[in-house]
């Protein structure tokens, strides 16, 4: 078994528990702002909203949906693959908190 060198480890924890503390501390409110700014020209993303699409999914839709869990809807939002889909280029914190609020919206 190899060992890690003790400096590679260190930074290998340090970011781990850097991502870690940046998804517990996920802010649906943030999310939320983000949501109205970004995405509400083509997703319905709160309750009363009056515009959207409806060619692409609400974010209560997509929020219990069981093909997006926390961790796919984090990765397709640091890599949209969808065409129509804008690559919005959010910092890591953003897509939590975005992720965050989307899961909250669950009915």
């Amino acid at each position: 078994m190899k060992r890690i060198p003790g400096s590679r480890c260190a930074v290998a924890i340090t970011l781990l528990l850097t991502m870690a503390g940046e998804s517990a501390a996920a802010d649906p409110a943030r999310g939320r702002d983000i949501a109205e700014r970004w995405c509400s020209a083509c997703h319905v993303v709160a309750p009363g909203q009056l515009r959207g699409s409806d060619t692409v999914p609400t974010f209560a839709q997509i929020g219990k949906s069981d093909k997006f869990d926390e961790a796919g809807l984090s990765v397709f939002l640091a890599a949209p693959h969808h065409s129509r889909m804008p690559n919005l280029s959010l910092t890591r914190s953003e897509i939590a908190d975005l992720v965050a609020y989307i899961r909250a919206t669950k009915p």
